[in-house]
């Protein structure tokens, strides 16, 4: 984890461990509560109001095309 909070690649940690592939690292790369608490606060809040989306008759009919 401190490796990640440094800014080395996860690929790299990945190659590192002598893993084969970069997903199988993500299981030892959970991130801890103050790196979950860093990156909330540089998310932006969203502007507008929510509402769920709506597809328009076009898209549905071209799915069901397929």
């Amino acid at each position: 984890m401190q490796l990640l909070q440094s800014g080395v690649d996860r690929s790299v940690i990945a190659l590192w461990l002598g893993h084969d592939s970069a997903e199988t690292t993500q299981i030892y790369l959970d991130a801890n509560l103050a790196l979950k608490e860093q990156v909330l606060a540089k998310a932006a809040p969203s502007e507008g109001v929510w509402r769920p989306f709506k597809a328009e008759d076009s898209l549905l009919a071209f799915l069901k095309s397929l």
